[in-house]
């Protein structure tokens, strides 16, 4: 019988997408961890309940036959947080809560611990003509960035001295069906037909499809040249904030009606209101190299980014609140 997969975060976005791309698989048995508190989920698996994700949870007797563990459950980035010490409160989730799990599963002879972790290790932007790569010296600049880069350096310390293989990776924006946040929001304006003030902004930003991400996250649960290895993860195909939305318009079958304001007036104008990091996403770059992805994995994504806005956008429309 072949071994368990063992995967946290199953009722979010990203940990949703991967348990039921294992489901269609039916590759390996499932061991969903899940608070005490979550509904039961729908499908064939094998639960792990929790109370609190910390430092304190216990696993013991969670890993009976399990081989990989995939770790996508975290306190996320969010704005406006209203913790006291945003920091702490990070690592308490995402960085004491992951060592503990990893220790736990070490100890109990897990194989390979898959970590999904954030680009915001990296850093925040890329200037014109640079690009991120998985082996260059972390820079994180906010509490959540900070928090993902220390729970991979603890990593890298419980595979040295376990022997568990540890594969991290640093996903950028991910988007796909049942998306939220800021891009929900601009889909939404788009669908309604709203003027947007972004036609001119010459940017260069890499995403990745849910699909994509998770075909890799697949790939890596056996894949002999993922162990102890990084990987940055995109569509390989950067798109401008521009170029973006007027993909996302063709794909809802409306007009994009966008108006060609400079991108520095926006961007003073974001500074003058306070959202100077609202206006470094949709006005700045940050681009990544996925060419260590594509030769140590013979990795290509699947799913294109046009194919991939196509189903984000019919899922929207179908889910939608009027």
């Amino acid at each position: 019988m072949p071994q368990s997969v063992f995967l946290t975060g199953a009722t979010g976005f990203v940990g949703g997408a991967i348990l039921r791309r294992l489901v269609d698989d039916k590759k390996s048995p499932i061991v969903v961890a899940l608070r005490l508190s979550s509904q039961s989920l729908p499908l064939d698996v094998t639960t792990a309940h929790f109370e609190t994700f910390d430092a304190s949870t216990p696993w013991e007797g969670c890993f009976t036959g399990v081989g990989t563990v995939i770790h996508s459950a975290a306190r996320v980035h969010v704005m406006n947080d209203t913790e006291v010490d945003p920091l702490s409160a990070f690592r308490k989730v995402n960085v004491e809560g992951t060592l503990n799990l990893a220790r736990k599963a070490a100890a109990a002879g897990v194989r390979r611990f898959i970590f999904i972790s954030s680009i915001k290790v990296n850093g925040e932007g890329t200037s014109t003509g640079s690009v991120y790569r998985a082996d260059d010296v972390p820079a994180p600049v906010d509490p959540y960035g900070i928090s993902k880069l220390e729970a991979e350096q603890g990593l890298h310390v419980v595979a040295a001295e376990t022997g568990m293989e540890v594969v991290i990776i640093r996903p950028v924006l991910v988007y796909g069906p049942g998306v939220k946040a800021n891009f929900f929001t601009m889909m939404r304006w788009l669908d309604k037909g709203v003027p947007l003030p972004f036609g001119a902004i010459h940017n260069r930003r890499s995403l990745v499809a849910l699909d994509n991400l998770v075909d890799l996250v697949v790939t890596c649960i056996d894949h002999p040249s993922a162990a102890n290895e990084t990987f940055l993860v995109s569509d390989n195909e950067d798109l401008s904030t521009t170029q973006l939305l007027k993909k996302m318009a063709e794909a809802l079958g409306k007009p994009a009606r966008l108006l060609a304001i400079p991108s520095w007036i926006l961007q003073t104008g974001a500074i003058f209101f306070g959202r100077k990091s609202l206006s470094q996403r949709l006005c700045g770059s940050l681009q990544v190299d996925i060419g260590k992805t594509q030769s140590l994995l013979g990795w290509i994504p699947p799913i294109s980014v046009d194919d991939a806005l196509k189903v984000t956008a019919q899922y929207f429309q179908e889910h939608q609140t009027k």
